[in-house]
């Protein structure tokens, strides 16, 4: 037999804990506390052989008796769920992703998030053979109302916050292209949160153009964008799909449903 055509096991190869998962699973489609015997027949198990593996979940607080006869997932599930949740970080979540974007298109890939009235780079992949310099190094910020990502998280602000930063900021203006006046951005994020795209026209470096989409968490904030980065004459619309599927994919593994 060749050992590279041995399909892995897709169940648990102890029973036991198959079984436990089944149940898991089973009280996990329900809102409300379930029957020992609703359980049992689920499961397809004798309902002693339910009782007692539940009576072991219980113990562990993997699941809770409400009351005599019922049960429901327990605490302890979302305590490790909580702690799983403070170890994801969306850069470890984006590299791979970025990575493999970057190969099909061979321009920048670049991951920001915001601080303040900023955004700041965290994870580019990129190589020499984009023909572009890399303008932003890892760690660099930018005015959010003069990038791509940046028009993203003032999409997410409603219109008060908006204002609220054109006032603070003064729409200070870097290139000849940049946006300075507030009718014209509030039109651009209006754009933005109707496509959930958003757009540099060599707003912050001249002869650059960007294109970006956001990330979510699994509560659906905006909590990162990706951006595409390319000399100007060369930004292709077609890469688009490329980069709302690799921020889908990123977002998905953050827990962000969909």
């Amino acid at each position: 037999m060749n050992p590279s055509k041995v399909t892995p096991p897709a169940t648990p190869t102890v029973q036991v804990l198959e079984r436990m998962f089944t149940l898991l699973d089973i009280l996990a489609s329900r809102e409300e506390p379930v029957s020992l015997k609703d359980i049992a027949v689920q499961a397809g198990l004798h309902p002693s052989t339910t009782h007692r593996i539940l009576n072991d979940l219980t113990l562990g607080r993997f699941v809770e008796r409400p009351e005599t006869g019922s049960y429901r997932l327990g605490m302890r599930l979302l305590e490790l769920g909580n702690l799983v949740k403070t170890r994801l970080s969306v850069r470890d979540a984006a590299l791979l992703p970025m990575r493999e974007l970057h190969k099909l298109i061979q321009q920048p890939v670049n991951l920001s998030v915001r601080q303040g009235d900023e955004i700041v780079y965290v994870e580019r992949a990129y190589s020499e053979r984009s023909g572009m310099q890399v303008v932003r190094a890892i760690g660099g910020r930018a005015p959010l109302h003069l990038t791509s990502v940046g028009k993203l998280f003032l999409s997410a602000d409603d219109i008060q916050k908006v204002r609220a930063y054109a006032a603070r900021t003064g729409l200070a203006g870097q290139t000849r292209n940049s946006v300075t006046q507030l009718p014209k951005l509030e039109a651009e994020l209006a754009q933005a949160r109707l496509t959930g795209i958003a757009r540099d026209n060599e707003e912050l470096e001249l002869g650059v153009r960007c294109m970006a989409v956001g990330i979510r968490d699994d509560h659906g904030k905006l909590i990162a964008g990706l951006s595409i980065s390319a000399p100007a004459d060369r930004l292709d619309e077609q890469w688009l799909p490329k980069l709302k599927a690799t921020a889908a994919s990123i977002s998905e593994a953050m827990g962000y449903p969909g």
